[in-house]
């Protein structure tokens, strides 16, 4: 039987068994989200008003924050109503879109990454053309480009999520929607939902690691040819921060691919853990690592916070 979907219901789930805890774990969880707010705005904050900081690098940076906010921002809702409310119900449309919103983020994040490897190698491999290769321009097209891309890759199975009749068990297994959730419940021939996921995630996520891969070993020999060790760390350094950004993403990727992969008999609460951290972590981690490892952030930073001393 079809269901109507602009009137059915899905249900999110919390800590599955520790729903009498679910007001104690949302402590530590709205800590991390005020944490990625504030780290993340701040770095919006900085890249947009010190004019220092207005080159392609840090534009690419508040592009890489930006959409850190927007994944923390698409499933902080839902997730504070289960666990403070325990408001679980959600219509299909809001979770179709909540849906599109965090694969489509999730997409965006790899691409950016690989934009900013791709300043990386012009800064190091080009550094007298940099400016008039990545101009305001570029950097503008290169963002769209990312975006777009993104965005029409994930809406075919989005769409389609519209068309499916629901007529098994309505309980979703996160406190978000997934898609990989969405169509567990579908009573209807979903093989292109199975399949085009993993096409996308091999012909845009594997390939921009690839390509980020091949890029560093490019910009590393390029390095080992500068004569001065001074300036072979200092070209370096320039690569740290990304490159800890780099391996914060991919490594919780690898994680819950391994987990879905090889954890069918782990608890749930692992899967539902170590989704959490997928999502979680690399929003968190990324204004720290550029806070600590980037002069000019830290000198941000510093001016950002002396300021209303200063006027005192």
């Amino acid at each position: 039987m079809w269901l109507n979907t602009t009137t059915s219901l899905f249900l999110l789930t919390g800590f599955p068994g520790m729903e009498k805890a679910h007001h104690w774990i949302s402590i530590p969880l709205l800590g991390v989200y005020v944490s990625i707010l504030l780290g993340n705005g701040t770095l919006l904050f900085l890249i947009r008003d010190d004019h220092n900081l207005h080159e392609p690098m840090y534009y690419f940076l508040a592009m890489l924050a930006a959409t850190d906010l927007g994944v923390t921002l698409t499933t902080m809702p839902t997730v504070l109503g289960v666990l403070w409310l325990n408001h679980r119900e959600i219509g299909h449309q809001a979770c179709f879109s909540q849906a599109y919103f965090i694969h489509t983020l999730s997409i965006v994040e790899s691409g950016v990454l690989l934009a900013m490897a791709y300043d990386r190698f012009i800064a190091i491999r080009n550094p007298l053309r940099y400016t008039s290769i990545l101009t305001n321009t570029k950097v503008m097209k290169i963002g769209m480009g990312v975006l777009t891309r993104a965005g029409l890759s994930i809406m075919p199975i989005i769409i389609r999520l519209h068309w499916f009749p629901y007529c098994r068990s309505h309980v979703l297994s996160h406190a978000f929607c997934l898609h990989q959730d969405v169509i567990k419940l579908a009573c209807a021939d979903i093989t292109f939902n199975r399949l085009y996921p993993v096409v996308v995630v091999f012909a845009m996520v594997l390939l921009d690691f690839l390509i980020i891969f091949f890029s560093y070993f490019l910009i590393l020999k390029t390095v080992m040819g500068i004569a001065s060790g001074e300036e072979r760390a200092k070209a370096l350094n320039t690569c740290i921060s990304h490159i800890c950004c780099i391996l914060v993403f991919y490594v919780t990727v690898v994680g819950l691919t391994f987990i879905h992969r090889f954890g069918k008999h782990a608890p749930r609460v692992v899967h539902i853990t170590m989704s959490y951290i997928y999502f979680l972590f690399p929003p968190f981690m990324n204004p720290v690592i550029y806070s600590i490892k980037t002069k000019q952030i830290q000198s941000g930073i510093i001016r950002l916070f002396s300021l209303p001393n200063s006027r005192a």
